[in-house]
């Protein structure tokens, strides 16, 4: 498929250089705070554009290339690392993703009045990041991408804010920096292997290493050190990286603080793409270089069980135990950030089906050894992953809107605490309605988007870790606790008259922020279709691929 060129630059790396060129003429701007709103909405609106068209112009035939818009120009050639772009169904989903929701988070930024312009560019450059991960097909760019994304969400936090924005920014940046640490060592470590292939040379190119890489066998020897070392280690980096990202318990502990004090706009991206960095990593990276790791047995509890399974099992306790400390939580923004940790943990549930079952398809087709996995099982496994994915992009729409919604009413009424709320739809009929309604979509009420996602990891996830997917449900039951919670503090009960006086209507702005992710809220839990088939045909092929 030939790629899509704007102003004779190919349309994947316009994607990633627009977000920051416009970063910079929006920082340099003089200090007019409507310009600088504006401009910075027109350039994101243009990007989301981009993402849009690249979306719908992906190939969706069943002869068509997994992977489209093609980019590779040598650029570390020493290294073995070159600029090599293209996107499949899941990263072009991602992208869109993106490109719906940083002009959503800039309209919302409206409310900043200190330092605009620096505040609006760092959105921006934001998004520079976030979409080089997503179109990333080289291992280096793939990284620098990912870290450069954590420094924009580090100032957002520490500069805008709330009252302990310090402590909430500086452990988001030593979880991140820590995580990403041993992912760096890894990478190298791969990047380096590749000479010890068939491949021949070092190469950082992710198809290649998901095609050499994996076929390093027990008894070679790299740098002194057993290739199963070697492989093992190098997934711990990976491994840890990811969980913190998206976050898997017990890496989760950063979230909660981050989500608080992060201004509004930086809560939307934070959850609504930043964590999907961790289980896009998870998808593309870590399933695919490390099957023979995903099924090799370790004990745990003191008992056998795969890797995988261990993943599963962190998968479970985070579906569960995030419900029941979102239950307990009275600040709205933290309940929101809790529910992030169990909606996250049904991605990581599915990821581990996927996992299992890919490094038996792969140890069958590639060792000749194992029993492989059944055709049942394969569909179990394709069930999951689509399942994952698209509760990636159900759950970035659905934690953006509560994240919108708690800061609205923050910014009108100064406090966080649902005991101080209640009885606010007699003031704020229009944002009671829309606050029951993104919250049912976020419970996965059927018919909104929520459920589609979480009924595809179950199915999938069901003959494969039967007994994991029957306790997540406990979690499940306490997902519609507390989202009830949220609706009775805020909405009913008698109106506290402290807020008589005050205006608490969802203003026009707010509105056109979240009247978009609405429409896809109803339009993918009615319709999935119109986003399951590129998801599915990506997925397919991974799981099919030997």
């Amino acid at each position: 498929m030939e790629t899509i060129e704007i102003f004779g630059i190919d349309a994947l790396s316009m994607l990633i250089i627009a977000p920051a060129i416009s970063a910079l003429i929006v920082a340099a701007l003089p200090a007019n705070k409507l310009l600088a709103r504006w401009l910075s909405l027109a350039f994101a609106v243009m990007i989301g554009a981009l993402a849009v068209v690249i979306f719908f112009g992906y190939d969706r035939a069943q002869d068509a290339e997994q992977y489209q818009f093609i980019v590779n120009v040598d650029w570390f050639g020493l290294l073995g690392s070159s600029w090599h772009l293209g996107v499949d169904g899941i990263s072009v989903t991602m992208i869109l993703l993106t490109g719906i929701l940083v002009p959503l988070a800039i309209l919302i930024s409206w409310e900043i009045d200190d330092r605009v312009n620096m505040h609006l560019a760092l959105i921006l450059f934001f998004e520079t990041g976030l979409m080089g991960v997503f179109a990333a097909k080289d291992l280096m760019i793939f990284f620098l991408f990912y870290e450069l994304s954590l420094v924009p969400i580090y100032f957002l936090i520490d500069q805008w804010g709330g009252k302990n924005r310090k402590y909430a920014s500086t452990k988001f940046m030593l979880y991140s920096v820590g995580g990403t640490l041993g992912m760096l060592l890894a990478t190298q470590l791969i990047g380096w292997s590749m000479a010890f292939t068939d491949f021949g040379a070092r190469s950082f190119d992710i198809e290649a290493i998901t095609q050499y890489w994996p076929q390093l066998l027990d008894g070679q020897v790299f740098l002194g050190v057993d290739a199963s070392t070697v492989k093992a280690l190098a997934f711990i980096g990976y491994f840890v990286a990811f969980c913190i990202k998206v976050p898997v318990w017990p890496f989760h502990t950063w979230l909660p603080d981050a989500h608080g004090e992060a201004p509004t706009a930086g809560s939307m991206l934070l959850a609504g793409v930043m964590l999907k960095l961790g289980a896009y990593g998870f998808i593309r990276l870590v399933v695919p270089f490390f099957p023979s790791v995903w099924i090799s047995e370790i004990q745990f509890l003191n008992l056998g069980v795969t890797v995988a399974g261990v993943f599963a099992f962190l998968a479970m306790l985070g579906i569960v135990l995030g419900a029941f400390a979102a239950l307990g939580q009275n600040d709205i923004k933290r309940l929101v950030a809790y529910s992030s940790v169990n909606h996250m943990g049904f991605v990581a549930l599915g990821t581990a089906v996927m996992a299992v079952i890919y490094g038996k398809a792969w140890e069958a087709a590639t060792l000749a050894t194992g029993g492989g996995a059944t055709g049942a099982e394969l569909q179990s496994a394709i069930l999951a992953a689509n399942g994952a994915v698209i509760q990636m992009f159900n759950h970035g729409l659905s934690s953006a809107g509560m994240f919108l919604l708690a800061g609205a009413i923050y910014h009108k009424t100064h406090t966080r605490d649902l005991t101080e709320y209640g009885g606010l739809w007699v003031k704020a009929p229009i944002y009671g309605g829309v606050f029951i309604f993104t919250s049912m979509a976020s419970l996965g009420l059927p018919g909104l988007n929520g459920f589609v996602g979480e009924f595809l990891v179950v199915r999938g996830a069901w003959p494969i870790f039967t007994w994991l997917t029957v306790i997540s449900m406990v979690g499940l039951l306490f997902t519609g606790s507390y989202i009830l919670k949220g609706i009775r503090a805020t909405l009913h009960g008698p109106f506290n008259l402290k807020w008589r006086d005050y205006n608490l209507e969802i203003e026009l702005r707010e509105f056109i922020a979240i009247a978009p992710l609405m429409v896809l809220m109803l339009v993918t839990g009615v319709y999935p279709n119109w986003i399951l088939p590129i998801i599915n045909m990506s997925v397919t092929r991974i799981m099919s691929g030997f």
